[in-house]
């Protein structure tokens, strides 16, 4: 009868090629436990006979459910089988008959085969009674006439493409990984780990192992999920007999594992060194292990090949999990490369390798990991101690004395000369002295001499056995375990123990090469840097060259208007001075025929006036007169600003449009020819539509839209995760919610304005006013007189001012009063002095239009600005064009019939995104699927709002607010000009020689005038440039800035939104599955304390080093065997993961840390004198190795 925990090795191997799926794995496991229990016979088997009670303290210890009706365990009665893409519970058939003993001791030894068991668990399977064969049998093989309960597993060849695949992407470039390879590669290491038997053999065979290496060769060291994945796969691989073979015989295959501790994922590193350590425990292993860590140095650039590893331990990597099980892992890894292979005997080999990691620093970081107070690491370290004390006194008791300062040179050198002085070695110490002396010091104390002395030093020692002489066995044993690797280049090699042939001035120079190297390395940093700041500082020139190429074209066109309105104005001056010659010549005609009508009617008077002729000549002479008068032509009418254009004449080109007139629309595009119908993908299920607003095909001719391509799309986008989270299996209504908004009229109550000098209100106001402005009444006319060119007043002032300008009836009851001036008030006074002023309503507005002038004109111009930027934004913006592309594919994709088959979309569609919801979430949208595919594969879309940063404000801004605002600027300078007129006209004798009215507007109109000529050349050019922008994306060409850039603002604010809520939702997920890691953590610690009394038996067995906790044999003979391969032959279960397991948690030290332990506390009571034992004793007790 077998044991409990062979019957649940045995079934664990039974359980391969299940999906590693938590909800089959959990039903598989319960019904493995009842099978366990059954097997062992504490329940009865599925016969005919009625069956026992449970035992009570079984009862009691059963899980209580609500589906059982008593305490007694259900019958097995159904079982897992694997279905379309998941598990599923099929209910056992026991009917099937049980084939002869013969057949079914064949079909159950290859079952057995297929495990990869050892001999004892083969035995104990072949021992089981024919029934449990048969119900094991049909639990893993289908009875005949049934087909096989798994059937969508893949297949060896299909895991070996995927790495192919994954290797030739990392070998180019450009290469993308495809995600089922990813999948594939991803599930191979719990292939590797649960499928049968064959199954690592056939991929073994056809190459596995090779296309493995080779994708972990070529993976690069920012890509840490798929290393980490192909570790994994390895590490499983090597937990099968046949798979470790393979490892171990492969040349590079070590090497290659140990170039994944360059990566920056922990637990990459740490898989790797538990590997590098576990096979240190393997023979044969520990060398290659060694030349490892030398091709590690020299793939990472390092100093010495142990120098990654300390630096790794001693360095924080920020989460205390992670931190703790690589600072573990490398403990683990230092105690199997100090006290395994030829350390395991020579005491120089261990000294050698110790003091190599202590040059290295770790003892001090070895003090600091006490802080951890973690009892596994703690274990490591106590053993680190305990070896290198008991490594120590054996070396003092060597040079007979207590302890030997290896950190003071004066006293080893006195060691030195007691133990040489009556040798004939003590000739060749002073010699070595001597020429020591000799050597170079003044320049450099760590040159390449004294180096390569040290390592010659170093081979010397590790070449000579303990006293004096190497034993022949031992030699010959080691030649063996080195000539498989050796025997091609006819010598033997091993890192650390290699014969002296060394050539002292080759060797000199590659050290010198050596620092040139490093020189080299450092000046190629330096040269990286500059390249990396010439490369900034060539983005920077670009940005600037894109800025003056803007500005070059704005300039251009400034000049161009300019042009164009200059020969626009001097069209028209030679016109009105043809016009105006030709007025003056028509009046001198006019003149002169009136100066001869004139004379001629005065001679008439005269005629009829003497009576020199009868009545009748004189009434006929008078209508001859009046008929020629009437007759004559009528006096042309006043020349007039605008010229009326020449009759029967081809039509002129009309007069120059007006800087606020609307810009001549766009002319409709020639007919299209029917646009052939998009290659979109067809869906799995109806989906829901996207609610956009279609462009008519006519609109298309001149936009964006004929330069994108959405149809390229569908290869990269998940098309089946939208057909999941789109369905329209399910109707999601989306309610419009608006707002409300109370409209409250405000109104003031008009007041009442008497014009009367004498009205109380008005007088008071104007007395509060002139408080306020603390200047008297002759200061306040200066003021206004001058056109207040020294700012004394206030803007605010200057209205009130306008406010109290005297009325006609005012200013004549005033000048009644002139007499009676010291009687007034000061508000009649005010009035009265500024009613002398010529004009003074005039000259107060101009003087209020010319404060407030550069404000209005700056504020105009910046807004003008911001649209004109806005648009040329949204057209040069190529992220903004990707992202309509993706927009359009998935629109294409989801609608169909006269929604479907779209060439484009307005802007506004953007924000109907967030309107169809998944059918899956409600809380996801099309608009958070698009940015999780815009992260996944388009991030640089993402930064869209840095290519339009004047949207928002854009979309703020009124364009007939602005039209009005530039107009009422014309029409304040036109005000100016009619002043000046009039001011020129009176020769200044109005306003007297204060008067300064005329020089100050005259240098203000100039100066506004160009002003505001530009103001209106830059609002021309931002509505050329809105409408152009308008066009461009299909738009009505009359669309104002909220219409146009409030969409896509609008769409930035909801991208950046849902951005915001997919990172938190990503969040949540990460939390929730690092508190299901952290609760399988805990119950996986559970269990594995549970079992580590049997599991420390097994491997001990297995591997025959670590003595029997049952018996207490400290001989350390077992009755296995351990294979020259590193197969593991005997024990229980000889996996490499029990290995890796025994030295993490360092239970392959135990029982040398408890003894250390001990020895600590009983080392007080001991006497100076007293020496410990020999190391060799009590390592046997902790290693039972086999050699044949």
């Amino acid at each position: 009868m077998c044991s409990k925990d062979q019957i649940s090795h045995i079934l664990g191997k039974i359980n391969v090629g299940l999906p590693d799926w938590s909800r089959g794995l959990e039903a598989a496991e319960a019904a493995r436990a009842r099978l366990v229990r059954w097997a062992c016979g504490e329940e009865p088997p599925a016969e005919d006979p009625p069956r026992k009670k449970m035992p009570h303290a079984l009862r009691r210890r059963w899980p209580l459910c609500p589906c059982f009706h008593n305490d007694e365990p259900p019958e097995i009665t159904y079982c897992v089988v694997g279905g379309e893409g998941g598990l599923a519970l099929q209910a056992v058939a026991p009917a099937h008959p049980m084939p002869p003993p013969d057949e079914l001791d064949a079909k159950f030894a290859e079952l057995v085969e297929e495990l990869d068991l050892t001999a004892v668990n083969r035995a104990a399977m072949m021992a089981l009674p024919a029934a449990k064969k048969w119900q094991i049998y049909c639990s893993r093989r289908p009875p005949p006439g049934q087909p096989p309960p798994l059937t969508t597993a893949p297949e060896v060849e299909d895991y070996i493409k995927a790495l192919n695949e994954i290797a030739d992407a990392f070998a180019s470039s450009e290469g993308s990984i495809p995600p089922e390879a990813c999948v594939l590669v991803d599930g191979l290491k719990t292939a590797l780990r649960t499928r049968a038997h064959s199954f690592v053999l056939r991929f073994t065979k056809l190459g596995g192992l090779g296309a493995l290496l080779d994708a972990l060769q070529r993976a690069p060291r920012d890509d840490s999920v798929t290393r980490h994945n192909l570790i994994l796969a390895i590490k499983a691989l090597m937990n099968n007999s046949t798979g470790r073979a393979h490892v171990l015989a492969h040349p590079t295959s070590i090497d290659l594992i140990a170039q994944s501790l360059e990566t920056e994922n922990v637990k990459t590193k740490v898989a790797a060194l538990e590997i590098l350590g576990a096979v240190c425990l393997v023979p044969g292993g520990h060398k290659k292990v060694l030349e490892a860590m030398v091709h590690y140095q020299k793939y990472a650039g390092e100093r010495a090949r142990f120098q990654g590893i300390v630096n790794e331990l001693d360095r924080a990597t920020g989460a205390y999990r992670d931190d703790l099980g690589l600072k573990t892992a490398i403990m683990s890894f230092v105690n199997a490369v100090l006290n395994y292979g030829p350390g395991e005997e020579s005491l120089e080999f261990r000294l050698h390798l110790r003091y190599e990691f202590l040059m290295l620093g770790i003892q001090p970081v070895i003090e600091k990991l006490r802080k951890y107070e973690n009892e596994t690491l703690d274990r490591h370290i106590d053993f680190f101690e305990m070896i290198r004390l008991e490594d120590e006194k054996e070396l003092a008791r060597r040079f007979e004395k207590q302890h030997v300062d290896t950190k003071s040179a004066s006293g080893m050198f006195e060691l030195l000369r007691r133990k040489l002085s009556h040798t004939a070695a003590y000739p060749h110490l002073l010699s070595l002295l001597q020429h020591l002396l000799l050597l170079p010091i003044e320049y450099n104390p760590h040159t390449q001499h004294w180096l390569l002395l040290d390592r010659v030093t170093q081979q010397l020692v590790l070449q000579q056995a303990p006293g004096g002489s190497r034993s022949t066995s031992s030699q010959d044993e080691r030649r063996d375990d080195t000539s498989d690797t050796s025997a091609s280049c006819g010598k033997i090699y091993n890192p650390d123990i290699a014969p002296l042939e060394i050539n002292v001035g080759e060797i000199v120079h590659l050290l010198a090469k050596e620092e040139e190297l490093v020189a080299a390395r450092t000046k190629a940093e330096n040269l990286q840097k500059e390249n990396v700041d010439l490369a900034t500082e060539l983005a920077k020139k670009e940005k600037q060259l894109d800025q003056q190429s803007q500005e070059k074209e704005e300039l251009e066109s400034s000049m161009a208007r300019t042009k164009e309105r200059l020969e626009k104005e001097t069209a028209a001056h030679m016109e009105c001075s043809e016009r105006a010659r030709a007025a003056a010549y028509r009046s001198h005609q006019l003149e002169q025929q009136l100066n001869q009508e004139r004379a001629e009617r005065a001679r008439y008077e005269k005629l009829v006036s003497e009576g020199s002729i009868p009545d009748d000549a004189k009434v006929s002479n008078l209508k001859s007169a009046v008929i020629e008068t009437s007759s004559a032509p009528p006096p042309p009418p006043p020349p007039s600003f605008c010229p009326p254009p020449p009759p029967l004449a081809p039509p002129a080109p009309g007069p120059p449009p007006s800087p606020f007139a609307p810009p001549a629309p766009f002319a409709p595009p020639a007919p299209m020819a029917p646009k052939p119908k998009k290659n979109v993908p067809q869906p799995g299920n109806p989906l829901k539509s996207f609610n956009w607003s279609k462009l008519p095909d006519a609109k298309l001719h001149g936009t964006i839209w004929q330069e994108l391509d959405d149809t390229k799309l569908y290869n990269k986008i998940d098309l089946n995760t939208i057909d999941k989270m789109f369905c329209a299996y399910q109707k999601n209504g989306v309610q419009n919610e608006g707002s409300v908004e109370d409209l409250r009229q405000l109104g003031a109550k008009p007041r009442t304005k008497i014009l009367s000098v004498i009205d109380g209100r008005r007088a008071q106001n104007c007395t509060i006013l002139l408080s306020k402005l603390k200047m008297s009444d002759e200061e306040i006319c200066q003021a206004i007189l001058r056109m207040d060119s020294q700012e004394q007043l206030p803007i605010d002032m200057v209205e009130q001012l306008l406010k109290f300008t005297p009325s006609a009836e005012e200013a004549a009851l005033l000048e009644e009063h002139q007499d009676e001036l010291e009687n007034m008030a000061r508000a009649d006074r005010f009035l009265y002095e500024i009613s002398k002023i010529p004009h003074y309503n005039q000259r107060v507005r101009t003087l209020l239009f010319k404060k407030k002038f550069a404000v209005a004109s700056a504020e105009a111009t910046s807004r003008a600005s911001i649209v004109l930027r806005a648009a040329r934004d949204m057209q040069r913006s190529r992220r903004l064009r990707a992202l309509l592309e993706i927009v359009l594919a998935l629109g294409n994709y989801m609608n169909r019939g006269a929604r479907g088959n779209a060439s484009g979309f307005r802007l506004s569609s953007l924000n109907k995104l967030a309107d169809t919801k998944s059918s899956v979430t409600r809380n996801t949208t099309l608009l958070h699927y698009l940015v999780e595919v815009l992260e996944n594969q388009f991030k640089d879309i993402l930064l869209l709002e840095e290519d339009l940063p004047h949207v928002r404000a854009a979309a703020k801004v009124c364009v007939d607010q602005l039209e009005k605002d530039v107009s009422s600027l014309g029409a304040g300078l036109r005000e100016v000009a009619k002043e000046l007129e009039y001011h020129a006209a009176a020769g200044g004798a109005g306003g007297g020689a204060d008067d300064a009215y005329a020089p100050v507007m005259r240098e203000f109109h100039a100066r506004a005038a160009c002003c505001c000529t530009q103001l209106q050349d830059l609002f021309q050019d931002m509505k050329s440039r809105l409408e152009s922008c308008a066009h461009a994306f299909g738009e009505e060409s009359s669309s104002s800035p909220e219409q146009l850039f409030g969409a896509v603002a609008s769409f930035l604010t909801q991208l950046s939104e849902a951005r915001a809520e997919c990172d938190a939702a990503r969040r949540r997920r990460d939390d929730e599955e690092r508190r299901n890691r952290h609760d399988q953590e805990l119950k996986k610690r559970t269990m594995e304390r549970k079992q580590a009394s049997s599991l420390l038996s097994s491997v001990g067995k297995s591997l025959g080093i670590g003595k029997s906790h049952k018996n207490g044999d400290c001989n350390g003979h077992t009755n296995g065997d351990t294979s020259r391969d590193g197969t593991l032959t005997n024990g229980q279960k000889g996996e490499f993961d029990d290995l890796i397991s025994a030295l993490r948690t360092g239970d392959v030290f135990g029982d040398d840390v408890a003894k250390f332990k001990r020895s600590r506390k009983t080392s007080k009571a001991s006497h100076k004198g007293r020496d410990s034992p020999p190391r060799g004793i009590c390592r046997e007790d902790s290693r039972e190795r086999q050699k044949n």
